[in-house]
């Protein structure tokens, strides 16, 4: 599935959240949260409590936080300065028991200060557990990939040094 320009695409369209099986095999709530990171953006961060429960726990290489105002205040201060951001889902994984998920992505996104403002394009994988709704989240990604090799003189010294060790 390609990603949407979540940043500018500001319209909102209801996530079916029930643990049914859809069109796409998966789980409701795995389709509903995919769904939900193709139009998410700075305006419309309601649409978390769509897919989260209030006692949310979410991680990634970053951040740790727990609860749903935690997570609501984590992506609205990520929104912040982040111009572009789209989710390409690669695959998606599901338990035999239908309580887990694993989506492999590539998330593509812009920040005034990082790679002097250029397209910057990650994988990772998220981890999601869930009942009727997602209560663990966990991101895995490289962040050097994400932050420190996108920073001017921090990056060429990490590829540096990635140079150093290939040798």
């Amino acid at each position: 599935m390609q990603g949407a320009q979540s940043i500018v695409d500001t319209q909102s369209v209801p996530l079916n959240t029930d643990n049914s099986a859809s069109v796409s095999g998966h789980p409701a709530i795995v389709d509903a949260f995919i769904n939900m990171y193709q139009q998410l953006n700075k305006d419309n961060l309601f649409l978390l409590s769509q897919v989260y429960r209030d006692d949310i726990c979410f991680r990634d290489p970053m951040h740790h936080v727990e609860g749903m105002e935690a997570l609501t205040h984590y992506f609205a201060n990520m929104y912040q300065n982040v111009t572009h951001i789209e989710f390409d889902i690669k695959e998606v994984v599901i338990s035999a028991d239908n309580q887990q998920a694993a989506l492999y992505w590539t998330m593509s996104y812009t920040h005034p200060k990082l790679s002097k403002g250029q397209l910057i394009n990650v994988e990772g994988m998220s981890q999601l557990k869930f009942s009727d709704k997602i209560f663990s989240h966990r991101d895995y990604f490289d962040l050097g990939q994400m932050l420190y090799e996108q920073v001017p003189f921090l990056g060429g010294l990490i590829g540096l040094l990635k140079n150093r060790v290939a040798k």
